[in-house]
């Protein structure tokens, strides 16, 4: 569940630079495009690097990871998060 913690705050982080990086992109706002694209990409680095080490070890599929992949990061690993904690919380102690 730790490493899910990580996931979710991540995810957080990279979500609130990726809307004003979309907002900025569509109204041309270079310079903040310029500051917030590499720190979303690295967000987006980190997020598939911690979903990705987390399905070699077998804690989740590689669903979690592709997902993230193709919703381009906070959504999808929001998403799966989401879904792991609450297949996590049904199964019996």
């Amino acid at each position: 569940m730790r490493r899910l913690d990580w996931v979710k705050w991540v995810a957080i982080v990279d979500a609130v630079l990726l809307v004003p990086l979309i907002v900025a992109a569509i109204t041309g706002a270079e310079g903040v495009v310029d500051v917030l694209g590499p720190a979303h990409g690295f967000g987006f680095v980190a997020l598939c690097a911690l979903i990705g080490i987390g399905a070699l070890e077998g804690l989740w599929g590689w669903w979690f990871l592709i997902v993230t992949i193709v919703t381009l990061g906070p959504p999808g690993s929001l998403i799966g998060e989401m879904r792991i904690r609450r297949q996590v919380q049904r199964q019996p102690a």
